[in-house]
């Protein structure tokens, strides 16, 4: 499952007249921890920011899933609701999950949100939609596994070599 947190950062932003004045934004970042989180933000925006920067605050969200479409400019929070029954009581019980999606208006977000739930098999309700200042999102990305890792995938290759040599000796 991933964790999403948000990160606010602070840093020197020009403006149209070519002043340069103090900004204060918000980033979504996907980490495992909270280090993870603070050392992906800080390469962000060391990629992105110009100048010095400062990260505010750093939290986790209760964010449960990220959909971005390239058309727009907006990230909105919705609230998803739906039922199940507990194997133990046999009681309905509702579960609440939130979701970012990047959308042009509330409508918009409606209907994008409704999009990717197609598929679910249980009714779910999308209970409110909330505009939000998030500015970017930057989600984890296969090609950022350190240097000093191995992916799973590589090292359980190696181990079926190594057992098929044993095998052919």
């Amino acid at each position: 499952m991933k964790i999403w947190y948000q990160c606010k950062a602070k840093y020197g932003k020009e403006n149209e007249e070519g002043i340069v004045k103090q900004t204060s934004e918000l980033h979504l970042v996907d980490a495992v921890s909270y280090t993870d989180a603070e050392s992906r933000i800080y390469g962000a925006m060391e990629r992105t920011v110009s100048g010095e920067f400062q990260i505010m605050t750093i939290s986790k969200t209760n964010i449960g899933e990220v959909i971005n479409f390239e058309d727009a400019d907006y990230w909105y929070k919705c609230k998803v609701q739906y039922s199940t029954v507990d194997g133990d009581s046999e009681k309905e019980v509702k579960i609440t999950t939130y979701i970012l999606t990047s959308a042009e208006s509330v409508k918009d977000a409606y209907e994008k949100v409704e999009q990717s739930l197609d598929n679910m098999l249980v009714p779910f309700e999308i209970s409110s939609i909330a505009k939000t200042n998030i500015v970017e999102v930057f989600p984890e990305m296969d090609d950022e596994i350190p240097s000093n890792l191995t992916p799973v995938a590589e090292t359980q290759d190696e181990e079926l070599e190594e057992d098929e040599e044993e095998l052919v000796d």
